[in-house]
């Protein structure tokens, strides 16, 4: 059996195991929220632990707490960001008291223990671990300084390395030429990598919408406290924490002009969220596309063939499967319903505070790891890998009724919708039943209806 010890809060006595760094507010909490088995995310954690040292260098500057005791502080938060387990000392369910009160005092307890014994002398978890602050500016704060950290480190370096690997793919298909399709029918013909470059342009324009968010994201609510009101907090506390959290992280952090704002709604946590949804808008166009090429390979397109990675069936002997393009779609899929749940947390601000965070501190920090992660395996993976079935290419695009769209401007739409017809029927290529219904040469028509001029916008130039 677990050997246990006895700790005290304002509710009284209970157990605590006897090893644990945390005090009774987290053991309460655990008791109380046996819900999922699921902690907030590391990265929270992390950054929440990074917040409590640079309030204590903030408070210490300001003459808050002690000198000392603010460096005791620091020690203990680098120690047990050091830690390879450190997950164990934070074991609350996402599903808590809705400010994250719970997960607040499990980072102020677990500080204040290995604080103490760096110290040499008691240091309260509340009255100076926490001091100059509440649960209900901390906790929003570490979103927004947890998301921060993970959009300017991880999601916005791995779209450019995507948006670069898809331009790099993109010359070097070039010389392609396929049958473009709309409604998934033939359609006129594009080069690859004109289909390729449309798919940089979309991770550019969210790479630029994401970046117009980081200045939003980048201010905390951090001094406004319980309420926004700033009390039991110094006040150019707000302004030294900023200063000393943006030494830490190398991320300008500032203090809101309105701590009421960022206190009582999470707009901007919603605001990244839903561009995070456009991202996976457009990561699925993507991961479409690539099964779509990647079909069959012979009752399929079978324009490419994407990189072999692991046996695709456990009956079928020789299936290979797109499995990156996959796994990206189901990423896409799980971003789009942690949009919606943080869409209707968002809606929970009730007064002074919205009492949903934790959930939403989950399925942001969720959604920006996963779609972190695919970004890398979907250039590395699935398209710089990538190779091409030229006869395929070319043997459907000699086949392709609907070049003779290019003889519109010439013999009118009415007959090239006659002579496609024809062509469809017969399984014969366009031009040779062009020849046969107009006046035009051969040399002509095939002046007219070569494919790589085709997919050039100055085609009658």
């Amino acid at each position: 059996m677990t050997t246990t010890r006895i700790e005290s809060d304002s509710m009284g006595q209970l157990e605590v195991p006897e090893q644990a760094l945390y005090a009774a507010q987290t053991q309460r909490a655990i008791n109380n929220f046996p819900v999922s088995g699921q902690t907030l995310p590391e990265a929270f954690i992390r950054s929440l632990l990074l917040a409590k040292s640079s309030a204590a260098k903030a408070n210490a500057t300001l003459n808050q707490i002690p000198e000392k005791m603010g460096l005791a502080i620091c020690a203990a938060v680098d120690s047990l960001l050091k830690e390879d387990n450190l997950m164990r000392h934070f074991p609350i369910d996402i599903f808590q008291t809705g400010s994250g009160t719970s997960s607040n005092m499990n980072a102020n307890e677990v500080l204040a223990t290995v604080a103490s014994q760096i110290y040499g002398e008691t240091i309260s978890p509340n009255d100076h671990i926490n001091c100059g602050q509440s649960s209900n500016d901390i906790i929003p704060s570490t979103i927004h300084i947890s998301a921060a950290i993970k959009l300017e480190k991880e999601l916005l370096p791995a779209l450019v390395h995507l948006s670069k690997v898809i331009r790099q793919k993109a010359s070097k298909v070039d010389h392609h030429i396929k049958t473009g399709r709309t409604h998934l029918m033939d359609a006129m013909p594009v080069r690859m990598s004109q289909s390729l470059e449309a798919w940089a342009v979309q991770i550019d324009q969210n790479i630029t919408q994401l970046k117009q968010l980081q200045p939003a994201l980048q201010t905390l609510a951090q001094g406004g406290t319980a309420v926004g009101t700033g009390i039991n907090a110094h006040p150019e506390f707000a302004t030294q924490f900023n200063k000393e959290l943006s030494a830490q992280t190398g991320i300008s952090f500032v203090k809101a002009n309105n701590f009421f704002a960022l206190i009582s709604s999470q707009d901007i946590a919603v605001s990244l969220s839903g561009q995070l949804k456009v991202v996976a808008v457009t990561i699925t166009k993507i991961a479409n596309d690539l099964r779509w090429m990647n079909s069959g390979p012979l009752a399929g397109f079978g324009e490419i063939e994407l990189e072999a990675l692991q046996p695709g069936s456990s009956i079928m002997p020789g299936k290979v499967n797109p499995v990156i393009p996959e796994a990206a779609a189901m990423v896409a899929a799980q971003v789009i319903g942690n949009d919606t749940t943080i869409t209707i947390a968002g809606q929970s601000g009730n007064f002074e505070l919205n009492v949903m965070l934790p959930l939403i501190a989950s399925n942001l920090l969720d959604s920006l790891t996963i779609l972190s992660n695919i970004s890398h395996l979907l250039a590395d993976k699935a398209i710089a890998t990538f190779t091409v079935n030229k006869e395929n290419l070319a043997r459907s695009l000699s086949r392709n009724p609907i070049l003779v769209t290019a003889l519109n401007p010439i013999i009118g739409y009415e007959k090239a919708a006659e002579i496609a017809k024809q062509a469809y029927k017969e399984g014969r290529p366009v031009i040779d039943v062009a020849a046969e219904q107009t006046d035009l040469s051969i040399n002509e028509l095939q002046q007219l209806l070569d494919p790589a001029k085709l997919t050039e916008s100055n085609v009658y130039s």
